[in-house]
């Protein structure tokens, strides 16, 4: 295989492809299928493998940790819905909301709060969905250990793409946006 046998994930013209043109571009973003057939998802709902307990373990920029807190952190959504989409974790693998101690409760809530103001500072969203999936039947990718979205939101970021192509363009790479909040947040220790 050369260079020229890979193709990077971007648009591709319609009147190259097989078959009748139908004058739709497609934009290729393969690297998507690992999360459609849920290769990183953890095969169980123990510490061992779950993403949010060993993450901590990890380097800050390999992990794509934004902030260390005592009791919870801030890391990048691997998969995000948006660009600048973090997720808050206890350090503690707990499942369900009503568990966290009171302590873990407020700091999910004030690295929320932090999280949102350094967005706005960095990336300037017009508003935020924030929210925990409780429970895979609650949409939780990631059951055994909760989470807390805060998602950046922008006036037209919903467009034809996530819609009809099932596919979210992201302007920047994870650990770009990343290095630029763990610089901008409040106690500058990242």
């Amino acid at each position: 295989m050369t260079t020229d046998d890979v193709r990077e994930p971007g648009a591709e013209p319609a009147p190259g492809l097989a078959g009748v043109p139908d004058g739709f571009g497609r934009l290729w973003t393969p690297h998507r299928m690992v999360y459609i057939q849920g290769e990183n998802k953890p095969t169980d709902p123990g510490e061992a493998s779950c993403p949010f307990c060993v993450a901590p373990g990890r380097d800050d920029a390999d992990a794509l940790v934004v902030h260390r807190g005592e009791v919870a952190y801030v890391v990048m959504n691997l998969y995000p819905y948006n660009g600048g989409h973090l997720l808050v974790c206890p350090y503690r693998h707990v499942s369900d909301y009503t568990d966290l101690t009171e302590t873990e409760t407020r700091e999910v809530a004030e690295l929320t709060q932090t999280a949102m103001r350094v967005l706005r500072e960095v990336s300037g969203p017009a508003g935020f969905n924030l929210g925990m999936n409780q429970g895979e039947v609650a949409g939780a990718g990631i059951a055994a250990h909760l989470h807390q979205h805060v998602v950046p939101r922008w006036l037209g970021d919903m467009n034809f793409l996530p819609v009809v192509g099932r596919t979210k363009a992201l302007p920047e790479l994870l650990a770009d946006t990343r290095a630029r909040l763990a610089a901008a947040w409040p106690d500058g220790s990242n």
